[in-house]
């Protein structure tokens, strides 16, 4: 599968599966925020936006 080109690389589908809804996030991003498989994140709504955080670390 080709590589999209950088203007269009932030552009994502919404997929479901199983009663949830998914929404790919690219590697590069994943990798700068130093973020693993498994990984628990907080997805919040903010006004017409969602936000996608690191879980915190316990004792932080």
């Amino acid at each position: 599968m080709p590589r999209r080109s950088t203007t269009r690389e932030h552009i994502r589908n919404i997929q479901q599966s199983k009663g949830s809804y998914l929404v790919s996030i690219p590697i590069r991003i994943i990798r700068e925020l130093g973020w693993k498989q498994r990984q628990k994140v907080i997805v919040a709504k903010r006004g017409s936006r969602v936000e996608i955080a690191d879980w915190p670390k316990k004792g932080t």
